[in-house]
């Protein structure tokens, strides 16, 4: 039986067997941690990818926006374009989907991004909504960052804080708990966390710049992340996970319930991985802007997967699902 999350790579694998038609002006297809599919078009290249909104409730249209330019962006590609599918429960008031695609309208207008199509539906067996959402953006052939990129030796860099998606759910999807816990200033500060998850502005920068790869670690947190980099370029990795960044929120709320922040998803955070000699002056530029960075990890040729906790060289394991999903 399947866990709730993303399905276990292996299986995945099996459904990468049934992809269709073969055509040459794809020149990044469907894999494991591959975040989007890349068409060539001559001097430029399209950039597709698509995402649900399942764990939240509390402004999907938010996420739904949010987390689909983030993945585009991984590419070195502006969002241009979405369509949305909203799915919604049979019994949903009609001020539902306006309320949601009045969400969506303010997000796409603050990235420049146009509502180009889409599909809704009442849809029986749902207990709560879901949008899917398929972003598309261009990006100069020359200037195409793919997911593949990673190298060994190259430094992880990740930018903000681990488990920022995961932490604003969860404050608003439990409110009442954790502000009797916590206090309402505590939740207002957790809720708040939403304001981070976008990492266009961060990935602009690393493209131009000039790294290897880019990746945003969705269901499974940080730590799935970046196992999902790792295996889209074929490599190993050694993580130092006492040096990833987690906001005492994250922490407060992840020890309150039980949970893993670094496999507690995490939209917001970039990993991008880096020539070794490049990674300090990147740091720097991520600082001077205001971006939190941190150096995690490096890729290995071996085909290791490793984290160095006080000291010791112990495995890395990958989640069997996302944090989240415990608290639905």
């Amino acid at each position: 039986m399947l866990p709730a999350g993303k399905i276990p790579p292996e299986t995945l694998k099996k459904l990468l067997k049934h992809l269709g038609t073969d055509n040459t002006l794809v020149i990044v297809g469907p894999g494991t941690g591959i975040d989007f599919g890349a068409v060539d078009f001559g001097d430029r290249i399209l950039i597709a990818s698509t995402d649900p909104i399942t764990g939240a409730v509390e402004d999907i249209g938010f996420y739904a926006v949010h987390v689909n330019a983030n993945d585009v962006a991984l590419s070195g590609a502006r969002p241009r374009w979405f369509l949305v599918t909203l799915l919604l429960p049979k019994g949903s008031d009609e001020g539902l989907p306006e309320r949601i695609m009045r969400d969506i309208d303010r997000e796409a207008k603050k990235l420049g991004i146009a509502i180009i199509g889409g599909h809704t539906e009442v849809t029986p067996g749902l207990d709560r909504p879901i949008v899917v959402g398929t972003m598309l953006g261009e990006v100069e052939k020359e200037k195409l960052v793919r997911p593949d990129g990673a190298r060994p030796g190259d430094t992880i860099i990740m930018t903000k804080w681990a488990g920022l998606e995961g932490t604003s759910i969860i404050a608003r999807e439990k409110r009442g708990e954790l502000t009797n816990a916590f206090g309402e200033d505590f939740v207002e500060r957790a809720a708040s966390l939403m304001e981070y998850l976008s990492i266009v502005p961060e990935a602009m920068m690393a493209a131009e710049f000039g790294v290897n790869a880019m990746h945003d670690p969705t269901e499974g947190g940080v730590t799935n992340g970046l196992h999902e980099m790792a295996d889209s370029a074929g490599l190993g990795l050694r993580v130092y996970p006492e040096k990833i960044p987690i906001r005492e929120e994250t922490k407060t709320i992840c020890d309150f319930y039980g949970l893993n922040p670094l496999a507690l998803v995490s939209s917001g955070t970039l990993l991008i991985a880096v020539k070794r000699d490049h990674t300090k002056v990147l740091v720097e530029r991520f600082m001077a802007k205001g971006i939190n960075a941190a150096i995690i990890g490096e890729f290995l040729a071996e085909n290791k997967r490793i984290a160095i906790t006080r000291g010791d060289e112990v495995p890395f394991p990958r989640p069997e699902t996302d944090e989240l999903w415990k608290m639905f």
